[in-house]
């Protein structure tokens, strides 16, 4: 008997990230960035180079944590085994780093959006390389953090006897 009173258990499982999650963070962030631009441009100071750097960083990093994350996780021959609590972190670093790339990339793409649609004004020189520089970056810690959350997926064992047979092999 269960001593929830609403009822039996949800699933604890985590999910894949969604796409279209990461769809409408971007949007949202890319319409927050083009309204705080809009109003207080004239306020507003260049975007800094710093956070483009870290997150091209976190990108590379995340890449090399998923290419050995998947051999280790798929018991390639060479590669030593995992431990389950790692890769529960560090799909929970995926998933996190996805959809922060959404967000950073949408605000940026709502800056570039702004810089593109308003040749009026004159902007610093410092803004539209730094912007696109941060939705390029954005977009790779995306496609790193879903390469590492899809690398800590577990592969299907459909007979427990052939991963017996395989870890013979090896």
């Amino acid at each position: 008997m269960s001593n929830n009173p609403s009822g039996p258990r949800a699933d604890p499982s985590m999910r894949p990230t969604s796409i279209s999650a990461l769809v409408v963070a971007a949007l949202v962030a890319a319409a927050v960035g083009w309204l705080l631009l809009s109003f207080f441009y004239n306020e507003w100071p260049a975007p800094p180079w710093l956070p483009v750097i870290v997150i091209a960083a976190l990108a590379a990093a995340e890449g090399i944590l998923a290419q050995n994350t998947a051999a280790r996780v798929q018991r390639k021959r060479g590669a030593l085994p995992v431990e389950p609590l790692a890769v529960a972190r560090y799909a929970v670093l995926a998933k996190a780093s996805s959809l922060a790339g959404a967000l950073y990339g949408g605000y940026c793409s709502g800056l570039l959006l702004f810089f593109a649609l308003d040749m009026s004004r004159e902007f610093s020189n410092d803004a539209l390389p730094a912007t696109a520089a941060g939705v390029a970056a954005a977009l790779a810690l995306i496609g790193a953090a879903l390469w590492l959350e899809r690398s800590c997926r577990v592969p299907d064992q459909d007979d427990p006897d052939d991963l017996d047979k395989d870890s013979k092999l090896n």
